[in-house]
């Protein structure tokens, strides 16, 4: 793990969103402990993986449960990061780690509600465990470029939309809503139509960033003046 020297809550920039904002004023006292980033994106990974076993399962209360679930680690998947700006134990390896968290619960939540839908005999159109997966490897892809264009750009060109404190991924907050009110049919056949349309516009980012960033190609020595 690469360290830097710890700096003050004063030196480090203020989170832009809400959610973060509370994280760092909860990791803030593990700053000069022996905790790291990786330990919490471990926790946090933890967390979704069961939020995503509940959710596939079919009783009401399993659905409940793995929303609440889904919430916390969404929350949690702040901490790492307030904790490597504030202590300064930042890695590549780190950050690898918290994106592939991200995208396998990502993927994960899409996938195992569509299964949690087929198991009830739910009938659509699409089998819902296709919509799911449409959904997951939509978003799977959506993560995979944007570390491309991270690694090609930097950081502020996968910064996401933000709003208010609030950031897109936010919506998720919301994801025990839809289980209370039943409405996780009418949220996964959004999920597998809106996740592919934004991959596609992240496609059309990453050529872009990748057209904007390749080298000038070299003019041959035979067409320079002397």
């Amino acid at each position: 793990m690469k360290s830097r020297a710890p700096l003050t809550i004063a030196e480090v920039a203020p989170p832009r969103t809400w959610d973060a904002r509370l994280a760092r004023r909860l990791v803030t006292p593990l700053k000069n402990t022996r905790v790291t980033p990786n330990y919490l994106t471990t926790l946090r990974l933890a967390i979704g993986l069961a939020g995503a076993a509940c959710l596939a399962q079919a009783g009401f209360g399993w659905a409940n449960a793995g929303a609440l679930l889904i919430v916390i680690s969404n929350f949690a998947d702040h901490t790492d990061g307030e904790l490597a700006r504030i202590s300064g134990k930042t890695s590549k390896i780190g950050h690898f780690y918290d994106l592939a968290s991200d995208t396998l619960i990502t993927v994960l939540l899409f996938l195992c509600l569509g299964l949690r839908l087929a198991a009830q005999g739910r009938h659509m159109a699409i089998h819902p465990a296709l919509l799911g997966g449409v959904a997951g490897v939509a978003v799977a892809l959506i993560f995979f470029l944007r570390m491309r264009i991270e690694s090609l750009a930097g950081k502020t060109q996968t910064a996401q939309g933000e709003a208010a404190g609030f950031e897109t991924e936010d919506v998720l907050y919301l994801l025990p809503l839809v289980t209370l009110t039943g409405g996780i049919a009418p949220f996964l056949i959004a999920a597998s139509i809106g996740a592919p349309l934004f991959a596609l516009w992240v496609v059309v980012d990453y050529r872009r960033v990748v057209r904007r960033t390749r080298p000038a190609p070299a003019v041959p020595e035979a067409m320079v003046s002397p």
